[in-house]
This record gives C-alpha cells, sequence and structure tokens, in this order.
C-alpha cells in the first residue's frame, strides 16, 4: 500500500471508519441521479462489462447491476480491505449475481487490457495522490470503443456569511490535503486528463448545489472534516478540544437557513477509447 509523504498513513485521505463507511453508503444514494446522468450518455449497457474503480462499501454497483442486467458483468474495486468485505456484504445481500468485488490498487489492477466497454469512478481521483496514473490504468483497460465516466469535485467552500469556525476547519482540510499530495480541485482538469491518456470525446457538465438546511449534505465539508479526524490529530493541526468546538460551532452556522452554502462544484465527466 502506498504512503503519504510523511511516510506513515494510506493516501486515501478520509479513511474508512463506521463513520465514514455509513457517509459512503448514504452517498451511493443522495449522488444517484449524477451517477443516471452520466450512464444514460452512453446509451444501454444491456450485457455490458463494466467496473466501478474505488467502489468503497456501495459505490454505484446496484446501478450499474441493474443497467447491465443478467447478461453483463460488474466488477467493484478498491484497496481498503473493509471497503471491499462491506462491498461484498452488500453485494450478497442484495442477491447482484452479476457482481463481483475485488481489493485492488487503482493505478495497477491487474486485470487484461481491454475488458471493460464502461469504467465509472467517483470521488476517488480528488482523493489520491496518482489520479493521473489511475486514468492511465483506466484507459488501458478499456476496450476500443469503450467508455469512462468520472464524477469529481472542485471544493469552492462558499460559505455566506462567513465564520470563522468553518473558514478554520477548511483551512485544515485543504493542509490536509495538500500534506497527501491529493487535489481538491481536480474536478475541472477531467477532460484534460482524459486526453492525455489517449481518450477521445472528452467532456464534463458542472453542478453547483446548495442544500437547504435540514439536507444531509448540507454539512458534507464538516463530515469529510471529521472523517479526517484520527490524520488532524495525529499530525498536530488542531488539538482534539479545539477541533470539537471548531466543528459544534460550523455546524449551527450550516443549521441557520440563512446561511448560504455552495461546498463544492461537482463535475461529471466522460471520454472514450478509440
Amino acid at each position: 500500500m502506498a504512503e503519504t509523504p510523511l511516510g506513515t498513513e494510506p493516501v486515501y485521505t478520509l479513511g474508512s471508519d463506521e463513520a465514514e463507511r455509513e457517509r459512503l453508503r448514504r452517498q451511493s444514494d443522495e449522488l444517484r441521479e449524477h451517477a443516471c446522468t452520466l450512464l444514460d450518455r452512453v446509451g444501454p449497457l444491456l450485457g455490458a462489462c463494466v467496473l466501478d474503480l474505488g467502489c468503497g462499501p456501495s459505490g454505484t454497483l446496484e446501478l450499474l447491476s441493474e443497467r447491465v442486467g443478467p447478461s453483463g458483468r460488474v466488477v467493484g474495486m478498491d484497496l481498503d480491505p473493509v471497503h471491499v468485505a462491506h462491498a461484498r456484504e452488500l453485494v450478497q445481500a442484495r442477491g447482484l449475481a452479476n457482481v463481483e468485488v475485488r481489493e485492488a490498487d487503482a493505478t495497477c489492477t491487474g486485470l487484461p487490457s481491454g475488458g471493460f466497454d464502461l469504467i465509472s469512478s467517483r470521488l476517488l481521483l480528488v482523493n489520491i495522490p496518482s489520479a493521473a496514473r489511475v486514468v492511465t490504468e483506466m484507459a488501458r483497460l478499456l476496450r476500443p470503443g469503450g467508455w469512462v465516466l468520472g464524477q469529481e469535485a472542485d471544493c469552492v467552500f462558499i460559505c455566506e456569511p462567513p465564520h470563522p469556525a468553518f473558514s478554520r476547519l477548511m483551512e485544515v482540510f485543504v493542509t490536509l490535503y495538500e500534506q497527501d499530495g491529493a487535489n481538491c480541485n481536480i474536478g475541472r482538469g477531467l477532460p484534460e486528463m482524459y486526453r492525455a491518456a489517449g481518450l477521445i470525446d472528452a467532456g464534463a457538465e458542472v453542478h453547483a448545489e446548495m442544500w437547504p438546511a435540514d439536507h444531509p449534505r448540507r454539512a458534507i465539508m464538516i463530515d469529510l472534516v471529521r472523517a479526517m479526524r484520527p490524520k488532524i490529530l495525529a499530525r498536530g493541526l488542531l488539538a482534539a478540544a479545539e477541533l470539537d468546538e471548531l466543528e459544534r460551532e460550523a455546524r449551527a452556522h450550516l443549521a441557520d437557513p440563512h446561511t448560504l452554502s455552495l461546498p463544492y462544484l461537482y463535475f461529471l465527466a466522460w471520454a472514450r477509447k478509440p
């Protein structure tokens, strides 16, 4: 497993504790509409062989299983063995007979070249330092004419009126990403990354969503900071008591219906292998 520049922790910034796994499971439902929008671009997938790269504990496995049908095949892949175990439990519990889940590094999957009609990834590249290598691997795995579909973020952290607790947490968020060598503004670069890997017909659309005060994604950036808590404390970026107080104040500010919050721009991107 690759390590951070500090040499002690896995490079995936957000971790895999139970709270993070539950957040990822909720995310599968919350972002389903965006995934459907991308899949609709490539047309029917009945009988296709598809890969959900960086699937986490659920990813888009159920959606892809529906789209390819009984004659198709879905492979879910994640580096984290805990996420893999939970994804396999999901597959078994939902009876997804056309889905298998594997543990592997997205930069070097060990799968044969040209084996997939479609590769999907969601909020994977934004969290790792080797994004270009992953896109190169995607291109290798696609058959000619196959599609890659990506959903990634640019973290813009708009909060109006501003609040010092929210601003401080976002400073720590960026610092941690930079220390891990990840790019929290990778969304805008997806089409060019695809082209650099030899893919064609690359394009993207962007969504800017502001959720109401009672929506679960309203405090998504605070949830992400909470997932980073072990690293924040281990690296001395904040003390535990200070982190708790900042989170409390930031959540209270976002709970105010008069607060305007736009945490990130959400990019949906696509490209095809010639």
